[in-house]
């Protein structure tokens, strides 16, 4: 007989999130156990149910997501259920918690089809977000030059600082956008940029970035209006406005859809894998490169 393929959906919200439950169930996941309202403290024996149930041979068939609006309780989260392994008595772990880790990667994946990201001058508009932060610390360890912006400069340093910590030899630059006259100078001579604010929130208005000389890729993951990006609009995928190429957030929706299905199936190769923003970016680069190929 098959194992089933099990997912457990540790959520920390008060209802465990559908949309998680749904991609789960597209991707082939056989059974899925949700658990909501899910605290660090509640994590061990929840773990301990995954990990003593099924033998050595059998542990790649159970698989953990870590979900929920608020990044850091997803954090959290990923800490006490990684302090619950027993050595090889484990199983492989994907958080995605509001979506930060798919949607940052298929952001700048999107950016890489049409510049190199090597070399490049990008800015990150709400770069101290759950997924700004993330699309700046992909970028970077691309070999971007990151400008990670912010409406509190404090918030911003504070930003480049952890990324600092993270990816070796990263560029970056704290800005300030807080007035429109501080956003046209953080676009100076930039090529790419990536605007993660939350839904609703007019971060580049109409006219601060269409005379751009330097700019080539606008990419707005804000599908609420008012959108991010005043001109560009929320069906853009790979538009032209104002001679530069354009996306919005849906997109960018159907490449973090097949990211984040690609991702949980991956979760069953074996027992012992951590998907966070960079695997699961390394897992957008192979679909990218087997759609080249095809």
């Amino acid at each position: 007989m098959t194992m089933p393929r099990i997912l457990i959906q540790l959520d920390p919200d008060s209802q465990a999130s559908v949309f998680d439950a749904v991609v789960a169930l597209d991707a082939g996941v056989d059974k899925l156990l949700q658990y909501n309202n899910v605290r660090p403290e509640q994590v061990r024996d929840l773990v301990h149910g995954c990990i003593f149930t099924r033998g050595g041979k059998d542990l790649h068939n159970t698989a953990i997501f870590i979900g929920g609006q608020h990044v850091p309780d997803g954090e959290a989260l990923m800490g006490a259920v990684l302090e619950s392994f027993l050595g090889p008595l484990r199983v492989s772990v994907m958080l995605d918690a509001n979506g930060a880790n798919t949607t940052a990667a298929a952001a700048v994946l999107a950016a890489a089809r049409h510049i190199e990201l090597d070399g490049c001058h990008a800015l990150v508009l709400a770069g101290t977000g759950p997924v700004g932060e993330r699309a700046a610390r992909l970028l970077a360890a691309e070999g971007a030059t990151v400008r990670v912006a912010s409406r509190q400069s404090v918030r911003a340093e504070t930003t480049v600082e952890r990324i600092r910590a993270e990816v070796e030899g990263a560029k970056l630059l704290p800005v300030q956008t807080a007035t429109s006259s501080e956003t046209c100078e953080a676009l100076e001579e930039v090529q790419l940029v990536i605007a993660a604010g939350a839904a609703g929130i007019e971060l580049l208005p109409s006219g601060s970035w269409q005379d751009s000389e330097s700019l080539k890729v606008v990419i707005d993951l804000n599908a609420v209006a008012p959108l991010g990006v005043a001109g560009v609009d929320v069906m853009d995928r790979a538009e032209e406005h104002h001679e530069t190429i354009c996306y919005g957030a849906i997109g960018v929706g159907g490449a973090k859809m097949k990211i984040h299905r690609a991702a949980l199936q991956r979760l069953y190769d074996s027992n012992d894998q951590l998907l966070d923003a960079e695997a699961i970016f390394g897992i957008g680069k192979e679909l990218e490169e087997q759609a080249s190929r095809s």
